[in-house]
């Protein structure tokens, strides 16, 4: 992981997340390159695993990284919609969203927590 990027999801893929309809600051170069370390640390306290260090000892399988990336860029997304609502057509329009990827976020999570996943996971 170099400087602030995150280890599971890029900016990008989490402005994909936010819609249309995210602001320019939003969607500036780098803004969630720190959003996503907090968001990184709220998954792992979630969770009670380092998914992080998990992944740096490449313990974490490829084909499993992508619910990783789902769960911190859900969060990362609301974060990023919600410091700026000003893009889009309604706050309702925002708010939506928020709520579909807040869903997403704990369906993910969900699925983290259970320390069968966690192995299957890191012994895949």
């Amino acid at each position: 992981m170099a400087g602030d990027e995150g280890t599971f999801i890029l900016d990008a893929q989490i402005l994909e997340l936010c819609g249309t309809g995210a602001s320019d600051t939003v969607k500036a170069a780098n803004w969630f390159d720190k959003i996503i370390i907090r968001c990184e640390g709220i998954v792992n306290a979630a969770t009670r695993f380092d998914w992080v260090a998990a992944d740096a000892a490449s313990a974490i399988s490829a084909n499993v990284e992508g619910i990783l990336g789902e769960a911190t860029g859900c969060l990362a997304a609301i974060i990023g919609i919600t410091f700026d609502m000003s893009g889009y057509t309604t706050r309702i329009e925002a708010e939506d969203l928020v709520n579909i990827l807040r869903d997403r976020y704990l369906f993910c999570i969900s699925i983290l927590r259970d320390k069968k996943v966690q192995k299957f996971i890191t012994e895949a």
